[in-house]
């Protein structure tokens, strides 16, 4: 975007590029869905970030003492779903920091704490799905469960089941259409409910002669003999029933991204490359992947925990302040921050909740949201004009294609993001991500350009 006299002009991300930097498209691209087609869980992103991340010389805080200086890189990890990085500036942390903040959960299906049933010989799993999801969705497709498992003996077992050549994956079933006049007179919402997404997970009895439980006691027979499990384990296990095939580029040309988790792993990941990326930027830049965003930022892993306020203070006194409350708070107060996130882009298909004048179109660059909420901008974040201003010079200084849009009409819905999380410590605070089509579903859509635009957009701010 950029303004052309009076008027404002806006045009597709491709056709602002060379050839050259097509190229780079396309090649950032092909490392991003490796890394989306990896990283299905929070524990598995933060796993595939530390490990990019120390490949570019990240280390713990711990391994620093008190001696920061400019250019050192630091992690810290909580609880294995969530991180901060950081690059230590030129300028006094007094002065603030560039903060950018993204979450690393999606929508998915979790198991339930005793999971395991048997019903008519058929085996099952039952869940308890996280986060918003059309559930029809999630019916008929080829499934994959990862997480852990802790077992009466204290051991932690990772699990992946289903993403290998070969390997079996799982699904939930659905009633065939000739039998389905009932279920096809239903709401959407109400075809499928919530206590049917039943995972279908073994069907052969532990003998011939077996009578009730046969097939459920040979499963449970099965994940003894592998992970040592007992059903008793199934109460502290994380188990999660994702999507079972990897990200794939779609369209004739290539040009959009599908895959599971892109709200919002598409902006960890581009946030992720920008950081590392930097050298000795002039303010200390930081970098939040934080989980339970789907859910309200609840929990001890979330934008809603003291993770980040924790982290910052060790930070700034690793930098050589002393680390009273009021410095803290200034530092806090002078920090400028991108909530990472991704909004709707415009669906053709279903024009009538898009008001296209504020629409994101997909293939135009980044996003700047300057507020999110629903229906009168409740639960919102919303930037000032001051500091859109700022991010917009940023953006235009540096050549970055990006647009602006709201999520959908005033009445029709919205949503919202940790911007609001960010701006309770009274930083400034906008939103900052691509568009997304079918976002929360097991399949969403990004375009190349607009990824790559998101990754230039996070390097530009922290070197603005």
């Amino acid at each position: 975007m950029k303004e052309n006299g009076i008027l404002l002009e806006q045009a597709n991300a491709w056709t602002k590029i060379d050839d050259d930097e097509r190229k780079k498209v396309f090649r950032f691209a092909g490392e991003y869905k490796e890394f989306l087609s990896t990283a299905k869980t929070e524990r598995e992103s933060v796993d595939e970030i530390k490990k990019i991340a120390l490949s570019y010389g990240f280390k713990p805080i711990s391994d620093y003492g008190d001696a920061l200086k400019a250019g050192d890189r630091v992690i810290m990890e909580n609880r294995n779903k969530a991180l901060f990085l950081a690059v230590a500036g030129k300028e006094n942390i007094r002065e603030g920091a560039s903060i950018i903040g993204a979450h690393i959960d999606a929508p998915r299906l979790d198991l339930k704490p005793i999971p395991l049933y048997e019903d008519n010989e058929l085996v099952l799993l039952k869940t308890h799905y996280y986060g918003g999801i059309k559930k029809y969705q999630w019916v008929t497709i080829p499934l994959s469960l990862h997480g852990v498992i802790i077992t009466s003996e204290g051991k932690t077992e990772n699990v992946v089941i289903g993403e290998a050549t070969g390997e079996p994956v799982f699904t939930i079933t659905d009633l065939l259409p000739h039998l389905a006049k009932d279920q096809m007179k239903k709401k959407m919402e109400e075809a499928i409910t919530g206590e049917s997404l039943n995972i279908l997970a073994g069907g052969i009895p532990l003998d011939r002669n077996s009578k009730g439980n046969c097939v459920k006691e040979a499963i449970l027979r099965i994940l003894y003999g592998k992970y040592n499990v007992t059903e008793e384990d199934f109460i502290s296990a994380e188990l999660e029933a994702v999507p079972a095939w990897p990200a794939r580029d779609v369209g004739f040309d290539s040009s959009f991204i599908g895959g599971y988790g892109q709200d919002d792993r598409v902006c960890a990941y581009t946030l992720l490359r920008a950081i590392c990326e930097l050298k000795e930027p002039r303010l200390t830049a930081v970098a939040l992947f934080v989980d339970k965003e789907e859910i309200g930022s609840v929990g001890n892993t979330s934008m809603g925990s003291v993770f980040f306020e924790s982290s910052f203070a060790q930070l700034y006194k690793s930098l050589g302040e002393d680390c009273s409350e009021i410095g803290l708070r200034k530092a806090l107060l002078s920090s400028n921050v991108l909530s990472a996130d991704v909004n709707a882009g415009f669906d053709p298909g279903y024009s009538e909740v898009f008001e296209k004048q504020n629409t994101a179109k997909i293939g135009y660059g980044v996003v700047l949201t300057k507020y999110t909420g629903a229906r009168g901008k409740t639960g919102a974040s919303d930037a000032s004009a001051e500091f859109t201003y700022h991010v917009r010079q940023i953006l235009n200084k540096n050549g970055v294609v990006w647009q602006t849009g709201e999520l959908g009409k005033v009445d029709q819905g919205g949503g919202g993001t940790i911007a609001h999380l960010l701006a309770r410590y009274n930083m400034d605070v906008i939103d900052c991500g691509p568009p997304v089509l079918s976002m929360h579903s097991p399949f969403e859509i990004a375009s190349k350009a607009d990824v790559y635009m998101t990754y230039r957009a996070y390097y530009a701010f922290y070197n603005g």
